[in-house]
């Protein structure tokens, strides 16, 4: 496992990051030089630890419109989390989707390809030996490539700067033209293979020849992704007539074929493979799941790359408990409660009993899962003594990373219920009720303080609406009231995400080993206790990458690279499952559960131009302008 930690224990780097918060101004700003930095070995790892602390790792510090390590101060952004804008999650509080001020990073990128080419500079300068001089000058390249890679992903072909700018008085003199989106992957790929060539198979806390092939695996997907699904989106526009933007069809299995590579040669010379590959039970791979995201250093062999988090505090901490923990253990907190898993990613996870096949969850006895229209007195619902009781054929990733109605967190069970059927057959749901049946009060979400539940009550906007709370990346230890105060370390790149790679590019090329790739993705499926493998298909690679993946801010970018979004949000609303109290009969009483959608989410729709970010600055950059 290589750990990139952040040492700001060091005197010397808490000052240096202090006063240059957003990246290191140093004097001269197009040269610096061994005396003014370098003369001292420390101070070369410092400036290189402030270049990975702005790689563009979407760990629990990014969020979709503030971008990167967003804890600084009261990050006050509401919790809204990049997988929000994705079909499996939703804001307690907010309806806002995809627009042109989300997903940016221009300014920043930049300011970190331009301190990296100065270390790439200066690096043959160094009185070090040359062993060391190729390691920097390998990282220099892992550590550009991650840049790049973040650009192109967003906006396709950008200007490909790789040396210090030189300012002669001129500003035209530094106007460098956009490259082609071809260009620029093919960039990307090439400073992976430096990385990949030079790099040891350890190297301490920071990347290594393994993270790189991550990289290298993950990038080349995205590339081929885009040639062979590009074509399903008709964009128009300076920047696609001149190749700016977009992919020929015909590069998609070249692409495709560097992904596999890359995959292959970790997959069989790593040292990685899954964590708890072969658990005793459900109960069991659910909870090694689950606390493998608490805290991914136990997960050595299966965690490639991770950005830690040393110490709580600003700058330093993450805001994930305070924001996303359910309300009944928010320890003071007044915000929690804020994401919300939907319905439509619950459905994703297969029943053990049925694998391979759709696993929406039924519950009405005519089997209609697509009515989302509320409580219906003639329709024969499904009862269930435990609310928990509907879950229990689930994968047990469902368990690991949601917290489902009436289950155990933190030593109580989460009140998660949207309301109750009358005895007269009347239903109060969503709605504040309490109700006297034989002597016994019963109240619309399960209790009368909202204090002691978590769903649906819109008090606060404290409570889940959908149905389901939020688990993975939380701590089980009590909640720290206060910004910035959970430390939770990330992992950037796990083999769980290699072997998936792997096998959706054999899956959508036809290339590699076919009984490899099947063999890859039902490895993850059996970590989850799943003891039928099931055939190598697209669908099947992408219901179990997006399983395995949730919630590590991916899938926004599937979308993204497979041209789905604009087809998966198209009017479209997201769904909640809402338990509810059904009072008619004797007790005791039994749940019911009823389909819904979420209360306040309007439809949203995907539009085609947010494929690819606005360029800024164009007025002045003199850059071609993505398609608008």
């Amino acid at each position: 496992m290589k750990t990139i930690k952040n040492i700001f224990f060091l005197l010397a780097f808490v000052v240096l990051v202090s006063s240059c918060n957003d990246g290191l101004d140093l004097e001269p700003t197009d040269k610096i030089t061994a005396d003014e930095l370098f003369g001292d070995p420390e101070g070369t790892k410092l400036y290189l630890a402030d270049l990975y602390d702005r790689l563009p790792i979407e760990d629990l510090t990014y969020f979709p419109k503030e971008g990167f390590n967003f804890n600084r101060g009261g990050p006050n952004n509401g919790g809204f989390s990049n997988s929000m804008l994705t079909m499996m999650g939703h804001h307690s509080e907010r309806n806002s989707f995809v627009s042109g001020s989300y997903l940016k990073w221009w300014e920043p990128a930049y300011s970190l390809i331009r301190d990296v080419n100065l270390f790439i500079d200066i690096i043959p300068t160094l009185d070090i030996n040359e062993d060391d001089r190729a390691a920097y000058t390998a990282e220099a390249a892992f550590i550009r490539s991650f840049a790049y890679f973040g650009l192109v992903k967003r906006y396709g072909g950008v200007p490909i700067i790789t040396e210090p700018q030189e300012y002669d008085g001129d500003p035209e003199s530094l106007k460098v033209p956009r490259n082609t989106e071809k260009e620029t992957w093919d960039f990307v790929l090439a400073e992976c293979d430096i990385a990949i060539n030079a790099l040891g198979e350890t190297n301490g806390r920071r990347a290594s020849k393994w993270a790189a092939l991550a990289l290298k695996s993950r990038v080349a997907l995205h590339a081929a992704s885009i040639a062979k699904f590009g074509g399903n989106v008709d964009l128009t526009g300076d920047a696609v007539t001149q190749g700016l933007v977009g992919l020929s069809t015909g590069d998609a299995n070249r692409y495709y074929q560097e992904c596999i590579d890359a995959s292959n040669e970790l997959m069989e010379y790593g040292p990685y493979s899954l964590y708890q590959p072969n658990p005793a039970s459900a109960e069991a791979a659910a909870e090694n799941f689950r606390a493998m995201f608490e805290n991914p250093n136990i997960a050595g062999n299966e965690a490639i790359l991770i950005k830690g988090r040393t110490i709580p505090g600003d700058n330093y901490g993450n805001n994930y408990d305070i924001w996303f923990g359910p309300a009944q253990k928010r320890n003071g907190w007044p915000h929690p409660g804020r994401y919300n898993p939907t319905l439509d990613f619950a459905d994703l996870f297969e029943n053990y009993s049925k694998p391979g096949e759709n696993g929406t969850i039924v519950t009405t006895t005519d089997g209609d899962t697509e009515n989302y229209n509320g409580f219906d007195s003639s329709r024969d619902y499904v009862h269930y003594d435990n609310p928990v009781d509907i879950f229990a054929d689930k994968d047990a990733r469902l368990r690991a990373q949601v917290i489902l109605p009436n289950s155990e967190w933190k030593g109580d069970n989460m009140i998660i219920q949207a309301g109750y059927v009358q005895p007269d057959g009347n239903a109060k749901i969503e709605t504040k009720a309490q109700i006297d049946v034989n002597g016994t009060t019963y109240y619309t979400y399960g209790t009368l303080s909202p204090e002691e539940h978590s769903g649906f009550d819109p008090h606060g906007g404290n409570m889940t609406k959908t149905g389901f709370g939020f688990k993975k990346f939380l701590q089980t230890t009590p909640v720290i009231p206060g910004w910035n105060r959970s430390n939770t370390d990330f992992a950037e790149f796990r083999y769980a995400e290699i072997l998936l790679n792997y096998a959706e590019a054999v899956a959508e090329s036809g290339l590699g080993d076919e009984s490899k790739a099947a063999e890859a993705m039902n490895a993850t499926r059996r970590r989850a206790f799943h003891q039928t493998d099931i055939p190598l298909t697209v669908n099947n690679v992408l219901r179990e990458r997006a399983v395995e993946l949730a919630f590590e801010n991916k899938g926004i970018w599937d979308l993204m690279r497979r041209r789905t979004y604009h087809t998966t949000f198209n009017n479209t609303r997201k769904h909640s499952l809402m338990p509810v109290l059904d009072l008619r009969g004797s007790a005791p009483y039994k749940y019911i559960f009823v389909r819904n959608r979420v209360r306040g989410n309007s439809p949203q729709t995907f539009d085609i131009k947010h494929y690819y970010r606005a360029i800024p600055g164009v007025g002045l950059n003199g850059l071609v302008q993505n398609p608008q």
